[in-house]
């Protein structure tokens, strides 16, 4: 039972039917028939000071059954404050944390703001009472730009300053610079984006013989169920956390909102259920948003080229509040990645976080990661072509070399293992490289410009090592396995259910995935930072390992053999001497028939003894017209080091999906605020998704170094996409416009953007 590494799977997902043919059970879909309606009235304006709320005629509209505003729940009992976590400044003190209300009270900080809600019979009645709450807002000035400074938000943080962060041996790098024969700058943008999951945020809650029932669309249930609990003064164990079908939640639904505790406070003092479901413009001006940094990159050489110190000075946007994880994205997270694949010596990265008024900013796929190589991949494209050496011999030249692993960065990681060279190599022949001088002139016989950009990425598995899963036999031959994190849409069932079955020889059919339920799994790490499979594939390889024990020594007693000599391969029980060889299903009715009802259900929990750390290399070509700005991506290639691959089909679609997200940022998605805050881009109408007719056909393919910080070999696939897509458009960009005199090119390279960078040499 110690095989070290896992096999790999192949065959279609068994949820593709369900959720392709519209019976996928999604939150909206099974919110009680008898429940309320939630209709949050919102502040219209950023930043203003709440001089008056009458909620009197609202709440005396037809159908309207309550009406809350912050006052109301302080009434109740109801602590206000949502809590985050914040880092330690560079000084030693703690990040600012000023308090974030559930609902507003006193003043306002971003447009959005839920300032009180309608409770109503249906949610055109809450509606049309959510019109009738008059208020006086007086305005006050928002601040928006990304500087320390402006207009204050809280007294908590001065300057509007949330931290002052730093990691890395400053000292050393200046040394590093003074003594350098070159140094290289650069600033990076990295813009703000909605996360835009397919399916919005949404919830419902239900009250019922003393106990709270939270149905949420969220990556987890169990930190949810600690924050109700604290919040709405309840025992644990007096709240359930469901998360059922999810449509897509991308790190931005792993965190709190304030919708859910408003409606679960509701629900207990109402006694009926309410729901709440966001429509989209709602979700665009309330869900954390991603990225929104700044980056000032310094990169230091030896006459070899060889990188001999790095620095990256950052200024961070939060929004108005801090979100749950928002301090430590942009800095502890920016910085487990901060120097790459490269072998650097000495590196210091600063970061300051900075309150606006604007919604929040938190997670988004990748969480910092994306954001720290997309400013070293730029760079390295930058240096190369102000150092006069080509971009990716100066990147093979920096490498780690494979006989130094495992590898200590400057920032404190532990690399375990990697081949950085061979992997480049894949992925120079599977894009063509040879090829592309004469595309390249092809392009321009049609007077177009095409370019070639390059990322070598590698990304940090995150979130908590440990895991559990436990395995139920259930007595009409179905076995449930229990589980800890939380599909949103990336094909658990299939792979959890599938790996299970590889180990023990149980038929895939009769097994069922139970997950996101409080009541029924006793603990788990949720989904977020490419953890799920890692973790959850090796806590079901320890429940099946404890499980063959406990099997042992009564099949033993039941075969007329000694346990000693019982051993368990290929899905069954053998012993010499013994012409039986039950499987499992048959192991468990044995048990049953016999009372031992201890052995129908066997949980293990497994702590992975480190991270591991995917890594690869993304190639894409795109072509411009300069007449126009138009930018179209034409060929992308991936390889990547996922080390062993559990199911490689998902992990391709993983790649994709990844791949699509940082080519929308790259390429259409941006958000714009006009001078006093206003969203502008918040619908469809206004805000440009990547469609399919935008993103190229991906070629995928691996190399794969298994890791070594946990027994399957694997690392995680879920975020790697992203982490490399964006810096591979952003250098193919910027590569097809060098020649017209363009030196700094900044996401998004919409049309409009793209020709203004045109017109000084037009």
């Amino acid at each position: 039972m110690d095989s070290k590494f896992g096999k790999s799977q192949t065959g279609a997902r068994f949820e593709d039917l369900r959720f392709l043919t519209g019976q996928g059970r999604y939150v909206d879909d099974i919110a009680p028939a008898s429940a309320l309606h939630a209709v949050f009235l919102r502040s219209p304006v950023a930043h203003a000071e709440i001089r008056a709320l009458d909620v009197g005629a609202a709440a005396a509209a037809p159908g309207v059954v309550a009406v809350l505003t912050a006052a109301d729940l302080t009434a109740a009992g109801v602590d206000l404050s949502m809590r985050a976590t914040v880092v330690t400044n560079r000084d030693g003190s703690k990040g600012a944390a000023p308090a974030r209300p559930v609902l507003a009270r006193d003043r306002v900080r971003f447009v959005g703001e839920a300032m009180a809600v309608v409770i109503a019979e249906t949610p055109l009645a809450a509606k049309d009472a959510a019109e009738e709450i008059e208020f006086d807002l007086h305005d006050l000035d928002p601040h928006l730009a990304l500087t320390v400074g402006g207009p204050q938000i809280h007294p908590e943080a001065p300057l509007n300053l949330a931290y002052d962060w730093a990691m890395g041996d400053e000292a050393a790098v200046h040394e590093a610079f003074r003594a350098a024969a070159r140094t290289v700058r650069l600033e990076v943008s990295d813009h703000r984006v909605i996360v835009n999951s397919m399916e919005p945020r949404g919830a419902w809650a239900e009250w019922s013989d003393g106990r709270l029932h939270l149905c949420v669309n969220g990556q987890g249930v169990w930190g949810q169920k600690a924050k109700l609990a604290r919040m709405l003064g309840l025992p644990e164990d007096a709240v359930r956390v469901t998360n059922p079908d999810v449509g897509g939640g991308f790190g931005m639904k792993a965190m709190s909102y304030p919708e859910y505790y408003v409606i679960a406070h509701a629900a207990r003092a109402l006694g009926r259920p309410v729901r709440w479901m966001s429509d989209r413009t709602e979700a665009m001006l309330t869900d954390n948003a991603g990225r929104d940094l700044v980056s000032m990159v310094e990169m230091a050489f030896d006459a070899g080229h060889r990188i001999t110190g790095y620095r990256v000075e950052t200024l961070s946007n939060l929004g108005a509040y801090n979100s749950e994880y928002a301090q430590p994205i942009q800095s502890e997270l920016f910085s487990k990645v901060l120097t790459g694949v490269y072998d650097i010596p000495a590196a210091y990265l600063a970061v300051k976080g900075v309150y606006t008024n604007t919604t929040q900013v938190d997670a988004y796929r990748g969480a910092g990661r994306p954001e720290a190589i997309y400013a070293l991949e730029r760079m390295m494209d930058v240096a190369a072509r102000e150092l006069g050496v080509d971009p990716w011999d100066l990147r093979r030249r920096n490498f780690i070399a494979p006989a130094a692993f495992p590898y200590r960065t400057p920032t404190g990681e532990t690399y375990d293992v990697g081949d950085f060279a061979r992997v480049l190599a894949r992925v120079e022949a599977v894009a063509d490289r040879a090829g592309f001088a004469a595309r390249k002139a092809e392009s321009a016989a049609r007077g177009r410009l095409r370019g070639l950009g390059l990322c070598c990425y590698i990304e940090a598995i995150l979130g908590d090592p440990t895991e559990g899963a436990e395995i139920e036999f259930c007595a009409e031959g179905t076995v449930n396995l229990y589980v800890g994190t939380q599909s949103n849409g990336q094909g658990h069932e299939t792979v959890y259910a599938r790996f299970l079955a590889e180990r023990t020889g149980l038929p895939v059919a009769a097994i069922r995935v139970i997950q996101g339920d409080s009541d029924r799994i006793a603990s788990g790490g949720g989904t977020g930072g490419s953890r799920s499979v890692t973790t959850q594939a090796s806590a079901t390889l320890a429940a099946v390992e404890v499980m063959v024990a406990a099997f042992t020594p009564f099949l033993a007693a039941e075969m007329g053999v000694d346990p000693g000599a019982l051993g368990f391969d290929e899905g069954r029980f053998r012993a010499p001497g013994s012409n039986l060889t039950p499987g499992l299903i048959e192991a468990a009715a044995m048990a049953r028939a016999a009372g031992r009802t201890d052995l129908l259900r066997h949980r293990a929990d497994y702590t992975l003894p480190g991270r591991s750390y995917p890594n690869g290399a993304h190639v894409a070509e795109v072509e411009i017209d300069p007449e126009t700005g138009e930018t179209r991506v034409l060929r992308y290639a991936v390889t990547d080091d996922f080390g062993n691959l559990v199911n490689p089909r998902l992990a391709e679609g993983q790649v994709h999906g990844g791949v699509a997200q940082g080519l929308g940022q790259a390429i259409c998605e941006r958000v714009v605020h006009d001078d006093y805050g206003q969203l502008l881009t918040a619908s469809f109408m206004d805000y440009a998704m990547p469609r399919a007719a935008d993103l190229p056909f991906v070629t995928f393919t691996t190399e794969p170094v298994p890791s070594t910080t946990n027994r399957l070999g694997m690392k995680g696939c879920g975020e790697a996409g992203t982490v490399g897509s964006m810096a591979a458009v952003g250098n193919a960009v910027l590569d097809a416009l060098w020649e017209k005199g363009v030196r700094r090119a900044d996401m998004p390279f919409t049309p409009e953007r793209v020709w203004r960078l045109l017109q000084p040499a037009a």
